[in-house]
């Protein structure tokens, strides 16, 4: 009898052995449940968050769908942080092959048979990194059967394939503390605004506290709680040897040290930047059936940028070794842009500065107690009520309740029903009552601004700003909107008379005339029927001279819209026109920076460079950019310009860049204000940086009323001249008034003389001249973004 149970015992064994080995096979084989290819487990985490970067090695931010996951190999991370976690949830985990026996057996006993609940688990890190991975919520009881063999089979399968250095730095990489701190590196960031190679003991611990159920021990909810768990992971830690208990102790004693903010793609440096990178990035080929019919614009530019611009659809053009596309969101690319973080901070601060701490008073006070508020004065009720029309069903709540079937009386009364809500204000956000339209009037009553600064001999974009606030002001005006440009038009037809042959002391009847049904308006009549040089027709920024020279070199504007495209003006509707010469035509920021390039840059024109290359995760090169360039004037005509825009700052339109701003050296520069002063401009010139500045409203019936405070000698060039004083003011970046415009080392100047550049102007001036001077005559039509031909006539 005895032997007979003794070989039923090992008919047991032997049938509990084969059904290990046959469940073992079977989930091998993926017979049973999941089991990750092969290929997988040689690289569990393959979706890592994009990083962008300036190009003096600052991380700007990061591009990611879900998770914000950054992957840190395991010498950037505190070895405090490994010891911990090993300390709390696998003291053994340098001994066992993935699964710990003891543990497991232990887990089995108490837990089981004996019911304490406190006695631990039996998953080892290895176990929960395979459980994380690739373990999905149990559904029934069969799943939940056959879900910790499975998770035993992927650690131990692991264990074969990674150091226990890697597995522990994975799973540090995965683990989601919360608040969209995937990983550890995110995790320092948003708890500590440190990272992981600088978190102490203490810090250590409170994250690894977290790793038991990060929404129970949630630091920023239940902060007690959380100390708490953080001294059981350092009374743990005394028990591995770690650290003594003396030093246990007095971190015991002090709080969390949290310094928590939460990651959010819309805050850091650059934020339009990187927004516009991520769009172009991902785009697609374009597709006219993917355009609205109004967006003829939009399809004319992302057809023109998908031939000509390597990095636009960058993703969609490329493949990964498996023959999938890049893709920004979860490939883990390392973004280096041309973008220098303190240019950058030093390009928003003059914008914020100057827009928001001066301008925007200035602009409330003028049109305090008026009607139309923030709208000028001068649109009837009538026409304000079919603007704010329009920008009702263009908001997202017009939208979604015009989706969800409301009917037109019924969206018309919720934008009139005050209800609660939190605006924007240059002193953080307010929680108020408005009604939604009113919350339209007030969004819009906020001035708007862009900057583009490149480098013309490069093309390299050190600083872009779309405008002063992404979070509430998402549309970029650096690089997507487009404005009139006014007489920052006007060097365009004065290169091409120096491409005819004429130099800056050609001269030109200061004249009023009529060509065709168009007569060019002046605010001013100084030297009014004199023969005056070119170059004080620049300077002067006078719209007589520059019609009458239009009328030599181009009467019928198509040389002109020639030489725009050649200078990367993209604008889809250009029309041919004498009155072109003054600006109507819609331009962006970036591309009139661009434009301008090559007049300091003998001649060549360099196109906007974003990114200088892009690397995988392990910081292989995937792609190099390098500068597009073409020629659009002589070497000659781009020092003949040169000169004349100097004596726009020395003696014209720009000058309190020296006599207010007391900058030196050499400055070369155009302003330029459009009709009823709805756009400022300002385009400053150094040796080695092109900047443009734009102010307005976001409508363009949205402007000050009086000249003296919407010129864009007032509004722009402001903007500039901080900039630049911030950048000559470090000398790290390597920007000095002393460096020489090309010209100066030549020893023969302009026509053949010596001459100085403040002798190219010969006559002094107001900087006003230039406002005084735009052309009145030219309105922007209501509702109207492009101005044709036809409307330009009086």
């Amino acid at each position: 009898m005895k032997k007979k149970l003794i070989h039923i015992m090992w008919y047991v064994y032997g049938a509990l052995v084969a059904i290990c080995v046959l469940g073992v096979v079977s989930i091998k084989q993926g017979w049973i449940g999941y089991m990750p290819p092969l290929d997988e487990l040689n690289d569990p985490i393959d979706k890592y968050a994009s990083q962008v970067f300036s190009a003096d090695g600052k991380m700007l931010g990061t591009w990611s769908q879900k998770e914000n996951r950054i992957f840190v190999p395991k010498d950037s991370i505190s070895p405090h942080m490994f010891e911990a976690l090993v300390a709390t949830e696998d003291s053994r985990f340098y001994d066992h092959c993935g699964i710990d026996g003891r543990a497991l057996l232990r887990a089995i006993v108490k837990r089981g048979f004996m019911g304490q609940r406190s006695a631990g688990g039996g998953s080892t890190i290895t176990q929960q990194l395979a459980k994380q991975l690739y373990s999905s919520t149990a559904s029934n009881t069969l799943q939940r059967l056959f879900q910790k063999p499975i998770e035993w089979v992927i650690a131990v399968e692991l264990e074969r394939h990674y150091t226990k250095e890697e597995i522990i730095t994975l799973y540090l990489n995965y683990f989601d503390f919360l608040h969209n701190a995937v990983g550890i590196k995110t995790a320092a960031k948003v708890y500590f605004n440190k990272s992981p190679k600088d978190l102490s003991v203490s810090e250590c611990a409170m994250l690894v506290g977290m790793c038991k159920n990060p929404a129970y021990f949630n630091p920023v909810r239940e902060p007690e709680r959380v100390q708490e768990r953080r001294n059981v992971v350092l009374d743990l830690m005394v028990k591995g040897g770690y650290i003594s208990v003396a030093e246990s102790e007095s971190l015991k004693s002090t709080d969390l040290g949290l310094h928590f903010r939460r990651i959010d793609h819309k805050d850091g440096q650059a934020a339009y930047l990187r927004e516009y990178l991520r769009r172009i990035m991902m785009a697609e080929k374009p597709q006219r059936k993917d355009y609205m019919a109004w967006q003829e614009q939009q399809y004319y530019q992302d057809s023109l940028s998908w031939e000509k611009d390597p990095l636009y659809g960058w993703c969609k053009k490329n493949s990964k070794r498996d023959g999938s596309n890049y893709n920004i969101y979860t490939d883990g690319l390392r973004i280096i842009t041309t973008i220098d973080s303190r240019m950058q901070q030093d390009a928003e601060e003059a914008v914020y500065g100057h827009v928001a701490n001066y301008l925007q008073k200035q602009f409330n006070k003028e049109k305090r107690g008026s009607a139309n508020f923030p709208y000028t004065s001068s649109i009837s009720q009538s026409q304000l009520r079919s603007i704010l029309a329009r920008s009702e069903q263009q908001s997202d709540r017009y939208r979604a309740m015009k989706a969800a079937g409301a009917s037109d009386e019924e969206i018309r009364k919720a934008f009139h029903t005050r209800t609660d809500m939190t605006v924007f204000s240059y002193h953080g956000e307010i929680d108020t009552v408005m009604t939604p339209l009113d919350s339209i009037k007030y969004y819009k009553s906020f001035l708007r601004a862009g900057l583009v600064s490149i480098e013309p001999q490069s093309g390299y974009v050190k600083a872009y700003v779309g405008g002063l606030d992404f979070t509430h002001f998402q549309y970029d005006m650096a690089m997507v909107g487009r404005r009139q440009v006014g007489s920052t038009m006007k060097p365009f037809v004065y290169a091409m008379a120096m491409e005819d042959g004429l130099e800056p002391n050609y001269m030109v009847a200061n004249v009023q005339r009529s060509y065709g049904s168009w007569t060019p308006r002046n605010g001013s009549r100084r030297r009014y029927g004199e023969q005056v040089p070119l170059s004080w027709g620049l300077a002067q920024s006078n719209n007589w001279v520059t019609a009458n020279l239009m009328a030599q070199v181009d009467p019928s504007g198509h040389r002109l819209i020639d030489f725009l495209r050649e200078g990367g003006i993209s604008t889809y509707k250009l029309y041919p026109s004498m009155v072109l010469c003054l600006g109507p035509c819609e331009i962006t920021v970036g591309e009139l920076a661009s434009a301008y390039t090559m007049f300091v840059n003998k001649g060549i024109r360099c196109a906007p460079l974003l990114v200088s290359r892009i690397e995988d995760s392990q910081g292989n090169i995937l792609a190099e950019f390098t500068p597009r360039m073409n020629e659009v004037i002589s070497e000659q005509s781009s020092y003949n310009m040169l000169r004349m825009l100097e004596g726009v700052v020395n003696s014209g339109t720009a000058g309190r860049l020296h006599y207010k701003f007391k900058l030196e050296g050499p400055l070369a520069g155009k302003t330029g204000t459009t009709n009823n002063n709805a756009d400022g401009w300002f385009v400053g010139i150094v040796p080695r940086l092109v900047t443009a500045c734009w102010v307005g409203g976001e409508d363009r019936d949205i402007h000050f009323n009086s000249t003296a405070m919407g010129q864009g000698a007032e509004t722009a060039l402001p903007i500039f001249a901080y900039y630049l004083t911030k950048i000559y003011r470090n000398p790290a970046l390597g920007y000095s008034p002393k460096e020489k415009f090309p010209y100066e080392q030549l020893t023969k100047s302009v026509g053949g003389r010596e001459k100085t550049s403040s002798s190219i102007s010969d006559d002094s001036s107001s900087d006003n001249a230039e406002e005084q001077n735009r052309e009145k005559s030219v309105p922007a039509p209501h509702g109207k973004s492009q101005v044709t031909g036809e409307h330009l006539f009086d």
